[in-house]
């Protein structure tokens, strides 16, 4: 069965290059978050952010913040 997220024949690959840029910044909204470590009032902490930037939260380590996203069925990955 073929469908459009299929990227070993190519047909996914041709659906993300027609991707409006609105498209792009949509992408993974709702199923990934990701961590970057921040400085808050001195203390390094670690900011949550949605897949368009947006911040969501804050925790003060990277294995706090990760969990938070589990807990909301999204997917963490790490920015540096």
């Amino acid at each position: 069965m073929m469908n459009g997220n299929d990227l070993s024949n190519g047909v996914g690959l041709a659906v993300l290059r027609h991707l409006s840029a609105a498209d792009l910044a949509r992408f993974g909204l709702q199923e990934i978050a990701y961590l970057r470590p921040v400085m808050v009032e001195g203390v390094q902490a670690i900011a949550i952010h949605a897949a368009d930037g947006t911040q969501i939260g804050a925790a003060p380590n990277a294995q706090l913040a990760a969990a938070a996203i589990l807990q909301h069925d999204m997917e963490p990955v790490l920015v540096h």
